[in-house]
């Protein structure tokens, strides 16, 4: 059995599919976002120094194929003391190409008193990217799906 969804019917499961995947884009960019907030909020503050770039080629193994302009990417590794005197050590979770930070440059660093390995560089990137893109796509595509559902409601 084979069941066809043709005309308004098919305008309206586009429309409330567009609507629903968006919403779930934008709700996991609302967790990123308070994720975020609360690391923040938890997050104590020391200076810390680059001292390496780890360049990585970005291999997803055998499923995506090999693009010309596939480059690798540089992960800064910083170096900061945290409050109790231990000197600690990470790589950023955020690389980019070109490097977003040399070799030597000073940074800021915020970790968790309680857990110091969970270290981040002070920076939009490290913050911010991941919620606003999920965020972002979400709201694009939800705004299509209610966009679609009102021209439809509109018309008739």
């Amino acid at each position: 059995m084979q069941v066809q969804v043709r005309g308004r019917g098919a305008r309206r499961w586009v429309a409330f599919g567009a609507i629903a995947f968006g919403a779930v884009f934008l709700v996991v960019g609302l967790i990123l976002a308070g994720m975020s907030v609360s690391f923040l909020v938890d997050a104590e503050r020391a200076p810390g120094t680059v001292v390496a770039l780890e360049w990585r080629a970005d291999d997803n193994g055998a499923s995506r194929r090999k693009r010309e302009n596939d480059e690798p990417v540089a992960y800064p590794v910083v170096e900061f003391t945290s409050a109790d005197g231990t000197s600690r050590t990470f790589r950023s979770s955020t690389g980019s190409n070109p490097p977003s930070y040399e070799k030597g440059e000073r940074v800021e660093v915020l970790y968790r008193a309680d857990s110091p390995a969970d270290a981040r560089i002070n920076g939009f990137a490290s913050l911010w990217l991941l919620p606003l893109v999920f965020g972002g796509i979400g709201l694009a595509i939800a705004g299509v799906g209610t966009a679609v559902a009102t021209m439809r409601r509109w018309r008739s």
